[in-house]
């Protein structure tokens, strides 16, 4: 006997974008005193996961929060360095200076959070997506080395740090890759002026691509 009637697939009506997310950033050091600028490599990665809760009945707006990890580095400059006192030292590096490497890392915790618009269907995973958000985050882990022949200095105590790591966020795009950005709200140290009477008011732009998997 012929069979007349179709199977239809099952369709969530209820489903949700939760995600694992990695991503890989250009970062770009922002508002460094008179003189501060790139130099070397500057980058990082991120990943984690994200719980997604939508917020109207189409299911196309949502509210995501959940946890990660960022991992960072800056090329720049500015000498972090300390006196013989225990003081910190902040300096612009010029041209005269010869050195080979001038570093600031840091390991931070994240909690992001983000308003979610997107074009998904139940039925399908392929869609354009603007997410914008918040992170809060605690550094748990920095240094800052400075490298020159016959001369290696390494920070990993320095009081005017601020481990809470405060940042704007955007990512959009269709499918699998979307263009991310992240933008530093608080600057890295507080009460921070360089030997110049300058105030360090280091932030950073990070710049790159986000992968989403369901």
């Amino acid at each position: 006997m012929a069979q007349d009637t179709i199977v239809l697939a099952n369709v969530d009506s209820l489903y949700r974008e939760d995600q694992f997310y990695i991503g890989v950033t250009y970062n770009l050091p922002m508002s460094l005193p008179s003189g501060g600028n790139i130099r070397g490599l500057s980058g990082g990665i991120q990943f984690g996961f994200l719980r997604d809760m939508p917020i109207n009945k189409r299911r196309n707006l949502a509210i995501a929060i959940g946890g990660g990890l960022a991992l960072d580095q800056f090329g720049q400059n500015l000498f972090i360095g300390e006196t013989s006192s225990e003081e910190t030292i902040f300096r612009v590096l010029n041209e005269q200076v010869d050195y080979t490497r001038n570093r600031f890392n840091t390991a931070v915790i994240e909690a992001p959070i983000e308003i979610r618009w997107r074009t998904s269907t139940p039925a399908s995973y392929n869609f354009w997506r603007v997410y914008v958000g918040f992170r809060v985050g605690y550094a748990y882990w920095y240094k800052a080395t400075f490298k020159q022949p016959g001369n290696t200095v390494t920070q990993t105590k320095i009081p005017e740090f601020d481990p809470v790591r405060l940042a704007a966020t955007i990512s959009l795009g269709y499918n699998t890759f979307n263009f991310f950005a992240s933008y530093s709200i608080n600057p890295f140290f507080k009460d921070a002026e360089t030997v110049n009477g300058e105030i360090v008011d280091f932030r950073t732009l990070k710049v790159g691509l986000m992968f989403y998997i369901l």
